[in-house]
């Protein structure tokens, strides 16, 4: 077994490690898509993607010394050439979609969606800005700390406490706007 937690053992086949990963990692990868591309259909294929990427690079896994860190870049780097490419501009941020969302009048479904703390909190993530969307989520959702998220951004480690600090003060100020 190689030092991350995910790596291949020689006792499982390329199939069943795939079976393995995904169930450790599908749900929170959709979480952090979704953060990203904010439509959970494009974040279910981002991930499907990733997970495609992960089984071609299978023979090479044991090289890789955090997995998990791997994994998470991968799935930020397919978020963001989505979000860049033409196609994601043109269809759906120009799409009828967002004015509905964006629409000052709750239905009832939202409505009660919205009494959540939680949901509340998600809403409003939401609105910040990627750069600091992304640290909020890597930080208190995945519960990575600054040297990891480093690591998968790529980004000095004080850049990511100043992103931390001054998403939390936009998210108070966002959060503020609506109660």
């Amino acid at each position: 077994m190689s030092r991350n937690t995910s790596g291949k053992n020689s006792n499982l086949d390329s199939e069943e490690w795939l079976e393995n990963i995904m169930e450790q990692y599908g749900d929170r990868l959709t979480k952090l898509s979704y953060n990203y591309v904010k439509d959970w259909n494009l974040a279910e294929d981002i991930v499907q993607d990733v997970f495609l990427t992960c089984y071609k690079e299978y023979a090479k896994i044991d090289k890789i010394v955090s997995f998990k860190a791997w994994i998470f870049r991968i799935t930020i780097n397919k978020c963001k050439d989505l979000l860049k490419s033409s196609i994601f501009r043109r269809v759906v941020a120009n799409s009828n979609i967002f004015p509905i969302i964006k629409s000052s009048e709750l239905t009832p479904e939202l409505a009660i969606m919205k009494r959540s703390e939680e949901e509340f909190l998600s809403a409003s993530v939401l609105e910040l800005p990627i750069k600091y969307r992304e640290v909020i989520t890597l930080y208190y959702y995945e519960e990575l700390s600054i040297e990891e998220i480093s690591e998968i951004l790529k980004i000095n480690q004080n850049t990511i406490k100043t992103r931390l600090n001054r998403a939390r003060i936009k998210l108070k100020a966002i959060m503020g706007r609506w109660r």
